[in-house]
């Protein structure tokens, strides 16, 4: 769904939120906290009458500024044009007295200033967001049962526009030979992947209005997430330590970036990580295993390998696949469609970058981010680099493809063509998907890392601490 009509579908949904806000929900157990009942704040978001007055009564006489969220999402519903935009105004100005602030309707500011304090949430904050949210797709209650674990702060989780599957993935989906794919031009866009030998192409043009394709390659079940919003497609494994899940988009989003669920727990993923963040599985240590993708053109892919399927435009939903028509006024611009809680402007927030993470070898289970600008590889097409006490080489082919491996002890110099790359004495080594292989002895490789394309904002919004090569 592109920009336009994600904002069209949050405009009709808020209008009809005033509907349904009657029904009350248990009243919360009793903790050692002096919390008010989450009941008051849904009742404070129901426009008029004593219970709503009443309501703002008791949240005045326990007021804590943590709940500055809870309220910021009554309001983001309820802002005009919705038809509880009136109501709208009281909300806020329920918040500027409660809070000192005088951020008005300016709902960014408002934000920018919940994610600035200490994160102290109401113990049902999430079970109120999936109530309230509830409204618009019963099933975003099933994301938030009371007393599900949030690994993420919740006032950071917003509704994307959409309900569950609104977006809807891709199912296995159907597939041309490439000499068959004769609606893609040479310098349309592709991401490739490859597993166990067998390599496929998912056109941007199609994937852009899904965002997920369920798919089995090399044998391997495979999630492939398109996050649109920050750039970025991450092919992850589907079994995580033995488990078969099956992964489908929530229609909410964490930083800007979507979050999916799987069917047999209703958990939220973080799809950048791939963990669960909220629900059954959130602190399971559960994680997904990723694969390498590569960004790149129809016409290089296809030269590369003439093996290769593709999608086909028989996806059995009805979209202007035309390329660059999902999402043409969002990726025009360097604008964002939703607010992330910290940005950096070394670069333009949509300016791409390579992303990976690595084991951390000074500690243990944490991973270090990088990025690395697609315009410095451009130019340093063939670029060494020591990493997380790794020697990292970036080959780039001309049309901009990035694939990284791990060269060990061994450093490479430059390409000798498109297809191969010399080491330091002289030696070739071939440029495949799964690694670099010495020409001389195919059984000498050095192995692939995973590594995708992302916007910079999206990455670091996520990762702050990134290291990053300009």
């Amino acid at each position: 769904m592109c920009m336009k009509h994600r904002r069209a579908l949050c405009a009709v949904a808020a209008g009809c939120l005033v509907l349904v806000l009657a029904v009350p929900v248990a009243a919360q157990p009793a903790g050692e906290d002096d919390h008010p009942d989450i009941q008051l704040f849904l009742d404070a978001g129901a426009p008029g009458g004593p219970r709503s007055r009443d309501a703002f009564e008791q949240l005045g006489a326990q007021w804590r500024d943590a709940y500055a969220g809870i309220v910021w999402d009554l309001a983001w519903l309820l802002r005009p044009p919705s038809r509880g935009f009136v109501h709208f105004f009281t909300l806020i100005g329920f918040l500027q007295e409660q809070t000192g602030q005088r951020f008005g309707a300016d709902l960014a500011g408002w934000q920018q200033w919940i994610w600035s304090l200490p994160y102290d949430p109401h113990p049902d904050h999430g079970f109120f967001k999936g109530q309230w949210y509830s409204q618009i797709d019963p099933r975003f209650a099933e994301f938030f049962p009371r007393g599900a674990t949030s690994l993420i702060r919740l006032d950071e989780i917003e509704w994307g526009g959409v309900g569950v599957n609104g977006i809807p993935p891709l199912d296995y989906p159907a597939r041309l030979e490439a000499g068959d794919a004769d609606y893609l031009g040479d310098d349309h866009i592709v991401f490739g992947i490859a597993v166990d030998g067998e390599v496929r192409a998912y056109p941007k043009r199609i994937l852009a209005w899904h965002e997920m394709a369920l798919d089995r390659l090399g044998g391997v079940e495979l999630t492939i997430v398109y996050c649109t919003l920050c750039g970025t497609v991450i092919p992850f494994e589907s079994v995580a330590d033995g488990r078969r899940l099956t992964f489908g988009t929530s229609g909410l989003l964490y930083r800007s970036n979507k979050l999916m669920f799987d069917h047999e727990t209703k958990s939220l993923w973080n799809t950048f990580e791939g963990v669960p963040v909220v629900g059954e599985l959130a602190g399971s240590g559960l994680r997904l295993n990723l694969h390498g993708v590569v960004t790149t053109t129809w016409g290089e892919w296809r030269r590369r390998h003439p093996e290769t399927t593709v999608l086909s435009l028989d996806t059995g939903h009805r979209r202007n696949y035309a390329e660059g028509a999902a999402y043409r006024t969002y990726f025009g611009s360097d604008d964002l469609m939703f607010a992330v809680s910290r940005r950096d402007d070394r670069l333009p927030n949509k300016a791409e970058v390579l992303v990976l993470r690595l084991p951390d070898p000074e500690r243990a289970g944490e991973l270090v981010p990088l990025a690395i600008t697609a315009r410095f590889l451009s130019r340093n097409r063939v670029y060494r680099h020591d990493f997380a006490g790794r020697n990292l080489v970036v080959v780039t082919s001309e049309r901009g493809a990035n694939r990284v491996y791990d060269a060990g002890d061994l450093r490479l110099g430059r390409h000798l063509d498109a297809e191969r790359v010399v080491d330091d004495s002289g030696r070739s080594w071939r440029i495949t998907e799964a690694a670099l292989i010495l020409e001389d002895d195919a059984s000498v490789r050095l192995a692939r890392v995973p590594a995708q394309r992302a916007f910079w904002f999206g990455w670091y919004a996520q990762f702050p601490d990134t290291e990053l090569i300009d």
